[in-house]
């Protein structure tokens, strides 16, 4: 394997690694946060456990999140390099305000909450937890707006051979970005309320703290609704702008070949992009793929045929990751919908609470089907018809070298992961603590 191959090996690593824990550290600090507000309001000893049992585990999440997103920014510099050099201007100002702005801000108050009990007043510990969710969804916002630039590059001039910051306003109101942020952290959201959810079946079904566990399974699953029908939703609305800024991707996404009005979505296609058409395409829906790219049945939607063969995505990755992370969704808002529908009589459906404990995973695998359909549909392009990936790596770094750090990378956060997991596995069968 060559040193472009390897890179993006370790990057895809790292990065779906990393994104184990960002998801959960998003949603589960709102959640603690109501949990806390409760208690703040009430004085209730039942909140305050929830409080310290889901934070005790949030605080778990956080930390190995942390240490696995240090490695992230350095491989820009180390198998990035021509990238960094094309747009740094821009890239780097961004992390650097993520970094400045939101996690700095984010870490400094998680250590308050965190050491704060007995020091602050329930309001004002309350309070914190509240900024920290704030602070958290701030440095999503700003890793997005980095993302979303690769993804739709605005705001930019070229200039001496590399992309140089023209208008910082546009980059950061981008709508490509705003749409992939309200798209990233809802479905966190619903990775957080199956999370919180899924443990608290675990213990229904044993009879462990009963009323405790009932109320945070409800607090999982009104979150986890709410943000699921707006994901599916807001998908939809996504659609339009991703059919404009990146046509390839869309067509890839449904194996589209034949560039035309009233384009027909097939319920199931299986690509062979060597011949450039489906080898299977099964029950068409006429006009169903312009309505839902264009919002109009006689929109006209760009084939892959008169898309480049060498700027065509690979099909079937982006095809099939599509399709299973819309399946999941479907999935979850069925499960959702029918929580809310058994929310009071929890204890008395078995059979649910066994689907929620082993359904607990799989928001984690539809975040990460999510981002290799986003990243896989955006190639052969680091920065979207500006610099293809062949072009950005660093050339001069020997493939073996790239090769070491990448069994590395396995090993130690292979490592970390059993840690983190093992831990707050550990803290979520024990259940909560008894307060004096």
């Amino acid at each position: 394997m060559d040193t472009l191959l390897l890179s993006r090996l370790q990057f895809a690593v790292a990065t779906l690694f990393h994104f184990l824990f960002v998801p959960l550290t998003l949603g589960l600090s709102i959640l603690v946060a109501v949990m806390e507000t409760r208690y703040a309001k009430t004085g209730n000893p039942l909140h305050l456990r929830m409080t310290k049992f889901w934070g005790k585990i949030f605080l778990i999440n956080f930390v190995v999140g942390v240490v696995t997103g240090i490695s992230l920014e350095f491989q820009f510099g180390t198998n990035w390099s021509r990238y960094s050099t094309f747009v740094g201007d821009i890239f780097g100002s961004l992390l650097a305000i993520e970094a400045t702005a939101a996690f700095f801000l984010e870490s400094t108050l998680i250590g308050v909450w965190a050491f704060g009990w007995n020091r602050l007043s329930r309001k004002a510990h309350a309070v914190v937890i509240w900024l920290v969710a704030g602070a958290s969804s701030l440095s999503a916002l700003w890793i997005l707006i980095a993302n979303s630039f690769m993804q739709h590059p605005v705001g930019y001039v070229i200039r001496n051979g590399r992309a140089e910051l023209s208008d910082f306003m546009a980059v950061v109101a981008s709508k490509f970005a705003l749409l992939q942020f309200l798209h990233t952290v809802p479905s966190a959201y619903i990775l957080s309320g199956f999370f919180v959810m899924g443990i608290s079946a675990w213990h229904l079904l044993r009879k462990n703290e009963v009323e405790f566990f009932k109320i945070s399974f409800r607090t999982g699953l009104a979150l986890a609704l709410v943000a699921s029908l707006f994901v599916f939703f807001e998908g939809h609305m996504q659609a339009k702008d991703l059919a404009e800024a990146q046509p390839a991707k869309v067509a890839a996404m449904e194996s589209h070949w034949e560039t035309g009005a009233r384009a027909p979505l097939y319920l199931f296609s299986w690509p062979d992009q060597e011949h450039q058409r489906n080898r299977i395409q099964i029950l068409p829906i006429p006009g169903l793929l312009s309505l839902l790219a264009h919002h109009d049945i006689n929109a006209k939607v760009t084939g892959l045929r008169d898309i480049p063969r060498d700027e065509q995505p690979k099909v079937w990755v982006v095809g099939l990751t599509f399709k299973l992370m819309l399946l999941l969704g479907v999935l979850f808002i069925l499960e959702t919908l029918y929580g809310f529908v058994k929310r009071n009589r929890l204890e008395d459906s078995p059979r649910y609470l066994k689907l929620m404990v082993w359904s607990l995973p799989l928001p984690y695998l539809a975040c990460s089907l999510g981002w290799i359909m986003t990243e896989m549909g955006r190639q052969p392009w680091i920065v979207y018809g500006l610099m293809k990936t062949s072009d950005a790596h660093s050339a001069t770094v020997p493939a073996s070298s790239v090769m070491i750090t990448l069994v590395g990378f396995i090993v130690v956060y292979g490592i970390l992961g059993a840690v983190g997991f093992s831990l707050m596995a550990r803290a979520a069968k024990k259940g909560p603590a008894v307060e004096a």
